[in-house]
């Protein structure tokens, strides 16, 4: 029986999941890049904790050689969270004709925060045939989780939403987009900027690609086209989440002092033609010893429903989410297609073949 075969882009702490996962639904993982030097030259099962695989960590800048000597069916790019930084690997992978399934959050939905560089990936896609999508947590538990509650209402009037996660499981990456370590002036400068932004000044900076999301900002766009439902306005505030206390961070690799900005809130507000109201929010911060992941999602309307997730696996869900979706991004139609527009997702019970 032929195995998918999967490249793994970046190699943090995410990838040691996401890797795992691949192996134990019978595929096999025939090459993986990072940057970081403590990384290349390992072996992926030292990642993985597992035994040896025979698969070495390459630098990146290989990753096009790489492509020419192994078959690969998926890449899995696990490092950032914007469009634009992914964009050259991307690029890459579909121009060797691999599909690509990315944790990038702004890729969960891109059209409404970069739709220059959505559209001219979805072409590049199209013309090599192959298929590039984002997914993770949100997938389920952001998205398909909350229209198959509507699917079980009647009546809609509002979809409010509040997830909280702790920045230190992802990596540098992600604690940097949400603040992280920032003094208040550099958050005002480089992340507060895009609050209450007029729509004229957000569409100039799209149409630039220099617009950069909150992670709800394009779950809120996913929402919207799952359910049909047409955008008339949306803003997005990002608030700091100052530190009480000191803290540890060994993803900054420093003790943040009193004072300092360990994460931030997100909140998205959306108006729509249906007038249906979504209001969401997600935490992301360094967690003091007390904070644990929650996901609390109350749809008005009738019936008025609300289901709560608490202490979520939040790491390990995205990478599961992720490697179950490997089956259809590989049967697909080719583009840069959201999981808004795929079947339901689906549970590989053991083996990929199953799905295929």
């Amino acid at each position: 029986m032929k195995k998918i075969k999967v490249l793994q882009v970046g190699c943090g702490k995410m990838s040691k999941y996401i890797m795992r996962y691949v192996y134990e639904k019978n595929g096999e993982v025939v090459g993986a890049v990072d940057i970081a030097p403590d990384l290349i030259g390992k072996d992926i099962g030292e990642v993985m904790e597992t035994e040896n695989k025979g698969v070495k960590i390459s630098a990146l800048e290989n990753l096009s050689a790489l492509l020419e000597s192994v078959q690969v069916d998926v890449a899995v790019v696990a490092t950032m969270s914007f469009l634009n930084d992914i964009e050259e690997v991307v690029r890459l992978c579909v121009k060797k004709g691999v599909n690509v399934l990315t944790t990038c959050e702004e890729a969960f939905y891109p059209e409404n925060s970069n739709p220059i560089l959505y559209r001219e990936l979805d072409s590049l896609a199209k013309a090599f045939n192959v298929t590039i999508t984002g997914c993770g947590y949100q997938d389920i538990f952001w998205g398909n989780m909350i229209t198959s509650i509507c699917a079980s209402m009647q009546r809609v009037t509002k979809i409010k939403g509040r997830s909280s996660y702790n920045v230190e499981d992802y990596g540098l990456a992600l604690a940097k987009a949400h603040g992280a370590g920032l003094s208040k002036e550099d958050f005002q400068k480089e992340i507060a900027i895009y609050n209450d932004m007029t729509d004229e000044k957000r569409q100039e900076m799209m149409q630039n690609k220099e617009f950069f999301p909150s992670y709800m900002w394009n779950v809120v766009g996913w929402l919207c086209d799952k359910l049909g439902l047409h955008v008339l306005s949306m803003q997005q505030r990002c608030v700091p989440v100052i530190a009480d206390e000191p803290i540890e961070s060994s993803t900054l690799n420093m003790t943040l002092p009193t004072g300092a900005i360990r994460g931030m809130n997100a909140i998205v507000e959306c108006m729509t033609k249906e007038n249906i109201v979504l209001e969401v929010e997600c935490i992301g911060k360094i967690y003091v010893s007390s904070e644990k992941d929650e996901n609390e999602w109350t749809i008005y309307g009738e019936p008025t429903t609300t289901v709560l997730n608490s202490s979520p696996d939040t790491v390990r869900l995205t990478c599961a989410d992720v490697v179950n979706r490997i089956p259809q991004v590989i049967k697909m139609e080719s583009g840069f297609v959201p999981t808004s527009r795929y079947s339901e997702p689906t549970f590989v019970v053991k083996d990929f073949e199953e799905r295929l």
